[in-house]
């Protein structure tokens, strides 16, 4: 029986030499390997009280949609600033180069709501830090943080210290 990390297609030196790029295309275009993906990503939520999970724009809605769907939960989005229709709430925050801003509906999260967030990589945390601000904005309690991948090189772990933080695959590397 194939492993997740079996359809995961590595491509060496993108974008830059020596980085090793982790492609989910590969598993998310084979049936068995998505289904996979997914199943594995509810694995991680066993025994885990939660009321509603979050995804982060836009391989967050990749896993999160089919993992509320599959645990009979709502998924909240989580967007680039100017994409939602209603009153948000927003957060600036830093990138390797530059910056960027996320937002969510002011009413997507009821205060005291217990959170899942979902996304299919960690690296640096820092968009996950961000999403950690908004739902805690909005008074909702973020019980548990989940990834499909995780490149423990990059240290994310750290910068998301305090909260249950757990990946179905870790790449040691970058």
């Amino acid at each position: 029986m194939k492993k997740v990390e079996d359809y995961v297609r590595s491509i060496p030196d993108f974008p830059e030499e020596g980085v090793i790029f982790r492609d989910i295309t590969t598993v998310i275009q084979d049936a068995e390997g998505f289904q996979l993906a997914v199943n594995e990503m509810k694995a991680l939520l066993d025994g885990v009280d939660f009321d509603i999970i979050a995804g982060a724009e836009s391989r967050g809605f990749i896993f999160g949609s089919p993992l509320a769907y599959a645990m009979e939960k709502g998924f909240v989005l989580i967007r680039k600033k100017g994409k939602l229709p209603c009153e948000t709430v927003s957060v600036e925050y830093d990138l390797e180069y530059g910056s960027a801003e996320i937002e969510i509906h002011k009413d997507s999260i009821q205060p005291g709501q217990k959170v899942v967030i979902v996304d299919d990589l960690m690296a640096t945390g820092g968009t996950i830090e961000a999403s950690i601000k908004l739902i805690e904005s909005l008074g909702g309690v973020v019980v548990k943080v989940i990834f499909l991948m995780e490149l423990a090189g990059l240290k994310g772990r750290k910068r998301l210290s305090g909260y249950d933080v757990a990946s179905v695959i870790t790449y040691e590397g970058k």
